[in-house]
């Protein structure tokens, strides 16, 4: 009963799909860290149940972590759980169980040979040694490892609303990891370890074994070539570092396209709307589209500050398994990208995603991932700095999309007046300018009033389009003069 007949609410972006599938991705390298540990620390050691101590503190760290960012109101989101280093959790307890477990092997022995006695004071004896041995080594790896977030703790702005949570479960995981390792660890040790342990040796250690021992002992009798070998690589690590890319956040596929469109900044609404009609056809008639919704101009609001030259398309794709075969978003884009390209000769295209478009205009100012800002009095002298600004950066590799916001390009009239001829008619500079004002961009003669509510809307005037819409008319507009004898 509140939409006016006809008229219907169709929702066209919905972020529980993409959260749905974030919050999947998170889930499933849980599941696959903890698979992953449990079998690591089976194959070595070779010993179930000391894996299976080892990969219950992974749930304990994470149960601790999350019950911290939801105390002090944080979210548990991609980047923050997503980020997380199964390694670095598990370190400890890692350590603690493998010491644990060797002392119980020599009890084991102590009490074959009948040197002790299996009783419990003697099970926890072992226990209590083999954790007190390597508790404060851990305890103070753990705080090196928490000290290194200490600098994005004090991030701000927009990169400390990214990173901070990251920072903070890290450093709750691992505390949570601590608490795990100096109570959990032990006590299920002393519940799951039986009395009669064993030191095994399983084949990958002995397959390690076979390769290490070789290659140490070379190392140790050519020291000369181990060390040059070790600097070649360093020097190879060091050159292959400045080909990676660097990127601010790591990408994330959201599932959609957001292109922007610079159209001449001279266009007008009416002029630019059968090209944006064309362009948001062009891009639907992909089968990889699920549909297209352009925006033309500024939203009334004021919120985005832009012209009618600025056109953008909201564009939400199909699963990628209803793609057709052989067709990425890479390829799509760069089709896409060439097309409208040679379709719209003169107009800057910009493709990005919804969440990454927005992330990136708060951090840099600007519509894209970097930005380069000329500051200065003079919109000629900026304009022709960033020309060059921009062919010098247009060389370097890896750089894409690359673009100028342009200040200048607007059509402008400048009207001079002739204070001499105002003056012996009796007008202002002030009068000139208030009439030739409202003649073109109109003057608020009252407002309308919506009925029921506090909303209104300015009855603006000016001339018809005839008497405005070029030079010579705008020189016929006539400006009331006072009467020479002061009766009108």
């Amino acid at each position: 009963g509140i939409l006016p007949p006809g008229v219907k609410l169709e929702r066209i972006y919905d972020r529980s799909e993409l959260i749905g599938v974030t919050t999947h991705t998170v889930m499933h390298n849980l599941v696959e860290g903890i698979l992953l540990i449990f079998v690591l620390q089976w194959l070595f050691l070779g010993n179930l149940r000391s894996a299976v101590i080892v990969a219950l503190t992974i749930p304990f760290a994470l149960a601790f972590a999350v019950l911290i960012l939801t105390v002090q109101g944080e979210s548990a989101n991609l980047l923050s759980l997503g980020a997380l280093d199964f390694g670095l959790v598990v370190d400890a307890s890692v350590i603690m169980v493998e010491n644990i477990f060797r002392h119980m092997v020599e009890r084991s022995a102590a009490i074959e040979g009948g040197h002790t006695h299996a009783t419990p004071a003697s099970r926890f004896s072992a226990i209590l040694h083999g954790s007190s041995e390597v508790s404060r080594g851990i305890f103070f790896a753990a705080a090196i490892i928490i000290a290194s977030f200490i600098p994005l703790f004090t991030l701000t702005g927009v990169e400390g609303h990214i990173f901070g949570p990251m920072a903070k479960t890290y450093a709750y995981a691992i505390a949570g990891g601590l608490v795990a390792t100096f109570t959990v660890s032990p006590v299920l040790s002393a519940l799951l370890l039986p009395d009669s342990l064993d030191e095994v040796e399983t084949w990958v250690v002995r397959k390690l074994r076979a390769v290490y021992e070789p290659a140490a002992a070379f190392a140790l009798s050519n020291r000369i070539v181990t060390l040059g070998g070790a600097a070649l690589l360093l020097v190879t690590a060091l050159v292959g570092m400045r080909s990676l890319g660097i990127e601010f956040l790591p990408h994330l596929e959201e599932g959609n396209l957001y292109i922007r469109a610079s159209l001449p900044g001279s266009i007008s609404l009416e002029a630019g709307q059968p090209s944006v009609n064309a362009i948001r056809d062009m891009i639907a008639a992909y089968p990889e589209v699920q549909r297209v919704i352009s925006s033309h101009g500024r939203p009334d609001d004021g919120t985005d500050a832009t012209g009618f030259f600025n056109a953008e398309f909201y564009t939400p794709l199909k699963p990628a398994d209803q793609w057709p075969a052989g067709v990425t978003k890479e390829t799509l884009t760069a089709e896409l990208q060439h097309r409208l390209q040679a379709r719209f000769p003169g107009v800057d295209f910009e493709f990005s995603q919804y969440i990454q478009d927005n992330v990136e205009e708060a951090s840099s100012g600007v519509k894209g991932a970097n930005s380069v800002k000329v500051f200065g009095p003079d919109l000629a002298t900026l304009q022709h700095i960033a020309e060059q600004i921009r062919d010098q950066m247009a060389r370097v590799r890896g750089v894409a999309d690359l673009g100028i916001s342009n200040s200048l390009g607007q059509p402008t009239v400048q009207i001079d007046i002739d204070r001499g001829a105002a003056a012996r008619y009796g007008l202002t500079p002030d009068d000139i300018n208030t009439s030739v004002a409202a003649s073109i961009g109109g003057q608020s003669s009252g407002d309308l009033y919506e009925h029921g509510t506090d909303r209104h809307f300015p009855i603006v005037v000016r001339l018809k389009d005839a008497q405005r819409d070029s030079l010579d008319a705008l020189r016929r507009i006539t400006i009331g003069a006072p009467s020479p004898t002061g009766t009108g």
